[in-house]
């Protein structure tokens, strides 16, 4: 009674058509999903917030998580600390 349960039956839509593309080896790795209009509204974001008197800070986060990040960051194309300090505006205002 060795059931193999078929993985693609708890996948979206989004997830199989990854899956389609590794297995055609049409996957491109580090190819960002940003299109250009909202990369330069991150980029306007991050230079308006610049100009803002800034408090040097410490904080320990896990390797893994900061690895994530890092690699979000790279997908995205903006430095990791931009995209930390992005989040934490969202998430404060």
């Amino acid at each position: 009674m060795n059931k193999i349960p078929k993985v693609t039956t708890y996948l979206d839509d989004d997830e199989k058509q990854l899956i389609k593309a590794i297995e055609k080896d049409s996957y491109q790795v580090g190819v960002s999903s940003l299109n250009e209009e909202r990369l330069k509204e991150i980029q306007a974001s991050a230079r308006a917030k610049m100009n803002e008197d800034r408090a040097p800070i410490s904080l320990r986060i896990p390797k893994t998580d900061l690895s994530r990040l890092k690699t979000r960051a790279m997908k995205e194309g903006v430095p990791y600390q931009t995209l930390i300090n992005s989040i934490l505006h969202k998430a404060v205002n």
